[in-house]
């Protein structure tokens, strides 16, 4: 029985001056290396959810489309100088279509 692996936290050159590979690059690797499905989660955004879907319909590869998204436990109304003013990543992921309507309101 043949293991599969699908890194579920992986930036492509939509996360803006954090990663450097193309959707295209990404999906051949993932082809290459037996995976069946490729995630994207850039940072605060999902510019590239229509090309990974694209990309991945030409390699015969599952999309899982997410986003990086960042959790402040303050808001912006808050003073600077309050003792919490701790910030967190999340990544979230789509799990069909109602998911990825949801993702939308994160980026």
């Amino acid at each position: 029985m043949k293991k599969e692996f699908v890194h579920l936290h992986t930036h492509s050159h939509y996360s803006l001056l954090e990663a450097l590979p193309k959707l295209k690059a990404l999906a051949q690797k993932s082809k290459e290396y037996g995976s069946n499905a490729l995630a994207i989660t850039d940072y605060g955004n999902l510019y590239g959810a229509i090309d990974l879907y694209k990309t991945c319909e030409k390699f015969e590869i599952k999309p899982i489309v997410g986003i990086e998204t960042f959790i402040a436990s303050k808001n912006h109304l808050e003073p600077e100088d309050s003792l919490d003013n701790r910030t967190f990543h999340l990544v979230l992921l789509a799990k069909n279509e109602i998911g990825y309507k949801n993702l939308i309101h994160f980026a």
